[in-house]
């Protein structure tokens, strides 16, 4: 098949969109990854599937999603496939308007969109976007979420069956070396709802231990000032953005893992971000939100510290509880390093390519 897969970023950073389109490619599809070009875009590296980025005079809100959607109509028509897979609910109207003839149309929700932190206590623009899916997603073919409970909110919202494919890590094979110092890493996006204010609090009873967040987003400037009037940015280290082949050597040098999220967000109560399976992959314990995903990965493999809600203060007692018990910090690495032969990417593509097996008949 000719598969045009869409997304909203710029490409640089997209790993999932990355190992599904080498995936594609590699069962025989001819692939490309459409997104959108920035100023601060770079030149992408070469990859075994097309890319396209269009630029756009709007930059965000509800401008920026029309004229994206517009232009990714107007550039796409008159391309030659067969399938089009819009990546998140905010490219989904271009792919149906793009659905003609015998083209399919394949749904792949990284989230439940209507219900994120930056949404779901905005009434009139969660109402747009649910307004949007509930017109758009009964156009799909096939569609499939990043975790198990995710899908069948998203089923249960529709009325349509959601596949699952989890945003697993490829399989690395490493040697894991004892750290040298407690650094506690969080890596992804500085987003609202994601807990990065608790965990700079947290270093307030945590003398011992280093923060080192990596990525960028619009929480940084508030961010920096919290660890400045805390007294802790000189164990606070803001690293930026890191490329994506380089985020593995870093996430092996840590001692401890971070994915805080707020509850208040049922996307993210139902999720399974890909930071909690990289940091498997990488032989390394961290601390997750007791979340229905999370308990379950924890249930299986032991590999986990859950935290019952985001609060500074219980989190840097569940940090000081495990540097003061290394056996059990051991204990949770050794889990993990059993745990990332089974939650690799390599097993989880079947599942990617059984759908669009099921899409060609």
């Amino acid at each position: 098949m000719i598969i045009i897969c869409t997304v909203t970023n710029d490409l640089s950073h997209d790993q999932r969109m990355d190992r599904i389109c080498r995936s594609l490619v590699k069962a025989g599809h001819h692939v490309t990854l459409v997104g959108r070009i920035q100023s601060t875009s770079k030149l992408l590296s070469e990859r075994p599937y097309k890319t396209h980025r269009i630029k756009c005079k709007n930059q965000a809100g509800k401008a920026f999603y029309a004229e994206y959607n517009y232009r990714l109509w107007r550039e796409l028509r008159s391309w030659t496939f067969d399938a089009i897979c819009s990546v998140d609910l905010d490219t989904l109207p271009a792919g149906a308007w793009l659905k003609t003839g015998n083209r399919k149309l394949v749904y792949d929700a990284h989230e439940w969109f209507s219900e994120t932190p930056e949404v779901v206590n905005r009434p009139l623009i969660r109402s747009i976007w649910r307004m949007i899916g509930s017109r758009f997603v009964p156009k799909t073919d096939a569609r499939y979420s990043v975790a198990p409970m995710l899908a069948d909110k998203l089923a249960e919202e529709y009325g349509m069956p959601f596949g699952t494919v989890r945003n697993l890590p490829l399989k690395e094979n490493i040697e894991v070396e004892m750290p040298k110092k407690k650094t506690i890493l969080y890596q992804g996006w500085f987003n609202p709802g994601r807990g990065l204010e608790q965990a700079i609090t947290a270093m307030q009873w945590l003398p011992d231990c280093e923060l080192v967040l990596v990525g960028k987003g619009p929480e940084e400037g508030a961010l920096r000032r919290c660890s400045e009037e805390l007294g802790v940015q000189g164990r606070v280290v803001f690293a930026g953005f890191c490329p994506p082949e380089e985020l593995p050597a870093i996430t092996r040098r840590a001692w401890l893992g971070l994915n805080l999220l707020d509850a208040v967000s049922p996307s993210y109560y139902y999720s399974l971000a890909n930071k909690s399976l990289d940091y498997i992959q990488a032989g390394l314990p961290s601390v997750q939100m007791d979340f229905p995903e999370y308990r379950a990965i924890d249930e299986e493999y032991n590999c986990y510290v859950l935290l019952p809600e985001l609060d500074a203060r219980m989190l840097a007692d569940k940090i000081k509880a495990l540097v003061d018990d290394q056996e059990r910090w051991l204990a949770l690495r050794e889990n993990c390093l059993k745990a990332a032969a089974e939650l690799c990417w390599e097993r989880e593509e079947e599942v990617l390519l059984g759908i669009w097996a099921n899409l060609q008949g």
